[in-house]
């Protein structure tokens, strides 16, 4: 069975319980299929919301605590803010641990801003089929500033979105698609 740790253990400067997230990454895990010991970094001196996957052995996650705060209620953990950020990355650490995925940069840092948007599409599309609220809308605007407001664009994100099982070669293929409209332009 996995086991999730929260560092820190006792959070000063948010009202977050590491209990709590230790409830919810369990719960993803499960959903997701995802059988691996996960650490959770969590930086709470900042209300940024960048969440980076910094190793995959053992599977470490770096999170800067915005990410996971209500945004109803400031330095507040958000349950669904929480499992959508971390859902999304999760999909990607089990992608990365799947051969048959094929070969993604190892770390996001690394990734050009529109494959990481449509790596981002997949794995929300994942997590909304799993029952999360996910924000389609917001993740179809997203994909749209670095792919372009076409219907090539918008039907890419949908194919995207939809996908069940795809390979890093046919998530390139379709943001280079998408991308092609707007470079010909």
């Amino acid at each position: 069975m996995a086991e999730v740790h929260v560092t820190p253990e006792t959070f000063v400067n948010v009202f977050f319980e590491a209990d709590e997230i230790r409830r919810i990454a369990t719960e993803l895990l499960d959903q997701i299929g995802l059988d691996v010991d996960l650490h959770l970094e969590i930086d709470e001196s900042t209300p940024l919301g960048r969440v980076d996957v910094v190793s995959l052995d053992p599977v470490t996650i770096a999170v800067q605590s915005g990410a996971f705060e209500d945004k109803k209620g400031p330095r507040r953990l958000g349950p669904v803010e929480t499992a959508d950020n971390l859902g999304r990355i999760l999909f990607k650490v089990a992608d990365r641990l799947d051969p048959e995925f094929g070969t993604p940069p190892p770390i996001d840092e690394v990734l050009p801003l529109p494959l990481y948007v449509a790596w981002d599409t997949y794995a929300m599309g994942r997590l909304a089929r799993l029952g999360h609220k996910a924000q389609r809308q917001r993740r179809l605007y997203a994909f749209q500033l670095r792919h372009g407001f076409t219907d090539v664009a918008d039907a890419v994100f949908d194919r995207l979105w939809q996908a069940e099982s795809l390979t890093w070669d046919e998530i390139v293929a379709a943001s280079d698609e998408a991308r092609a409209v707007i470079d010909a332009a």
